[in-house]
């Protein structure tokens, strides 16, 4: 199996380089092992893996870009995001910039329940996820100090943490597709159906299962449909019952190879998320883009403007929703937000 893992993500790294134009620099994909981590819980785990991708020369002034749930660090050199950033002359060109992809605990190459622990794999939180990211980052890769920090989904969630728990360990941050306040309403509600639908479907076994439980794809479709696309665009794609029904099919039957306690571990991570009282805190330039159709995200709940009055220097970018938006999905797609991002790295000031 490690065998057939190491030829994937061999494929994987091929596919997504293309991605890039042609003299962009080649990914380098590596882990780092932290010794004698301790978990928000207690726990202690002697040797913990940290997987993560660079772009760049290490002498270039580093980026650190973090991903989503169930994602991994590579995963973000895909044409819509990487392929809009990293390459010449683009905003964040990686022969200029050291941009740093962490895979965060629970995915790709960082340790996760499925290495062999399963289930007794420590309850991690975005708490130890940021600590092991910092770690990665100071004890790993010897930097003191970082342009600018950008996260997408629960990037950006940790994104908010990073800027509270380090505050002048960066000068930029980005935060997207998140708000920093008590995971809640519809979004933790979800998140909860996620979680429940894998714990009780009998296939799971308490999570010593042999094959995957049917449940997760169909749990995660739920949630990515009824949680991210866009009202407009859902709409635009299925505007009809006979095409709404053909949608869904291709998603429950297409090719699916998460795996169960990596998934539900990385949903359950975010329950005790909750910054707001300490958003303060951060001394970095913020620069919070969010979509104004964003389902897990909803702009009229005001909370982000709470937040960000808390903040001297921050403001939001926040993208009109259409039929071309995704929802939630959006600020994946870097074309909506690349030039603002562009010109913040290029005027902010530095802390260092």
């Amino acid at each position: 199996m490690k065998i057939i893992y190491k030829w994937l993500s061999v494929l994987f790294l091929v596919l997504c380089t293309q991605a890039f134009a042609q003299n962009t620099a080649t990914p380098q994909s590596d882990f780092w092992v932290a010794k004698d981590f301790r978990f928000h819980t207690g726990e202690v785990m002697p040797s913990m893996n940290m997987g993560y991708t660079t772009l760049g020369n290490p002498s270039g002034e580093p980026v650190v870009i973090l991903h989503g749930t169930t994602g991994t660090g590579i995963g973000m050199l895909n044409a819509a995001f990487g392929g809009e950033l990293f390459g010449p002359g683009q905003p964040l060109d990686a022969n200029k910039y050291f941009i740093i992809l962490p895979d965060s605990i629970g995915t790709g190459k960082s340790s996760k329940p499925s290495d062999g622990l399963k289930a007794k794999f420590p309850k991690y939180n975005y708490d130890d996820m940021v600590l092991a990211q910092y770690r990665l980052l100071t004890e790993g890769l010897k930097l003191k100090h970082v342009r600018m920090i950008l996260g997408n989904s629960m990037g950006g969630m940790h994104t908010w943490l990073w800027g509270i728990y380090y505050p002048e360990f960066m000068d930029i941050l980005v935060p997207m597709a998140s708000t920093p306040s008590e995971m809640s309403g519809r979004n933790w509600m979800m998140r909860r159906l996620v979680i429940d639908s894998i714990r009780n479907d009998p296939e799971w076994m308490n999570g010593n299962y042999v094959k995957q439980p049917r449940s997760l794809q169909f749990a995660s479709v739920f949630y990515a449909t009824g949680t991210s696309g866009g009202n407009q665009a859902l709409q635009r794609l299925a505007p009809t019952r006979a095409k709404a029904d053909q949608l869904l099919d291709q998603r429950l039957n297409a090719k699916f190879d998460g795996d169960a306690n990596d998934q539900l571990y990385q949903w359950d991570s975010s329950r005790d998320f909750n910054p707001f009282d300490k958003v303060q805190q951060i001394k970095a330039t913020v620069l919070a883009i969010n979509s104004a159709d964003d389902e897990r995200n909803p702009p009229e709940l005001k909370i982000m403007e709470l937040a960000l009055a808390k903040i001297p220097h921050s403001r939001l970018l926040l993208i009109p929703a259409s039929d071309q938006t995704a929802g939630h999905g959006t600020t994946g797609q870097a074309k909506w937000w690349k030039n603002e991002v562009g010109s913040l790295i290029q005027s902010a000031p530095r802390l260092k």
